[in-house]
């Protein structure tokens, strides 16, 4: 009796979670847009973090950093990746961050209303279909790294279907970026957005999000043939560090093992 009132429950906080996360967008869409078209893009991205922050809260969620001696300079601009499972990856990843970034997504999200427009003028659109879109995105990325602005890339390119999957192979594209722009990469792990929030509509609730930043690897003295090198070598510390805080969390392994 219990299971599928709590699903019920989890369905009717999931659309209010949407709610939640869009009214802001259209209600501050008149200044977002002054601002975008008039002012610095930091000052968009000073908005843009605090409706992270603003659906988390609203969410019930309580972003974690587990601690760690994240070593990046705010002064310098990053290729950030992070593994994606979650539609609230993108305020999680808004919230850990304190550094100005553009995220490189799907053009599929541009048509939503409101929202689409704004997707647009602040994020770099790839058609992953077209060649031509995903050369673009190179030029697109050089004039937001020119801004002093860091890039966020989900190098899966999808959310898995299955949640069974701890981490998707990665796609080349933001290894051979990283390398081309000379951008050091900023590696972020996101423990909870999978069972916080999955696509599972039945699913979820809020509670802590653990996020942990990973040192930065440096790509200055790279070639560009080294991509795939680079790609393998951040996947399986990726993948490592996740499938170890499974384990963790299902008690197999004591979490002081995991330092």
């Amino acid at each position: 009796m219990w299971k599928p009132v709590k699903s019920f429950l989890v369905a009717i906080w999931k659309i209010y979670g949407l709610i939640a996360a869009y009214i802001p967008v259209v209600v501050l869409s008149p200044i977002v847009i002054f601002t975008i078209l008039f002012c610095p893009y930091r000052c968009f991205w000073y908005i843009e973090r605090f409706w992270g922050k603003t659906v988390l809260f609203l969410l019930g969620f309580r972003l974690e950093k587990i601690p760690s001696r994240p070593d990046y300079d705010p002064k310098r601009q990053y290729m950030v990746i992070a593994n994606h499972t979650s539609m609230i990856d993108i305020p999680v990843v808004l919230s850990a961050l304190n550094i100005p970034v553009s995220f490189v997504g799907k053009k599929e999200l541009s048509r939503y209303p409101v929202f689409g427009y704004l997707y647009r003028k602040t994020n770099i659109l790839v058609d992953r279909s077209s060649l031509e879109s995903r050369k673009k995105v190179y030029v697109k990325t050089q004039k937001f790294i020119d801004k002093g602005i860091s890039i966020v890339i989900f190098p899966e390119g999808r959310v898995p279907d299955d949640t069974r999957i701890i981490l998707d192979p990665f796609k080349a594209g933001a290894f051979r970026m990283a390398i081309a722009h000379r951008l050091p990469i900023l590696p972020l792990i996101l423990y909870d957005d999978k069972k916080r929030l999955p696509y599972d509509f039945f699913t979820g609730g809020p509670g802590k999000l653990r996020v942990e930043f990973l040192p930065v690897v440096e790509t200055r003295n790279l070639q560009y043939e080294d991509w795939q090198d680079l790609r393998d070598f951040l996947y399986t510390i990726m993948y490592n560090k996740l499938a170890g805080r499974e384990m963790a969390d299902k008690g197999i392994i004591k979490q002081e093992d995991l330092d």
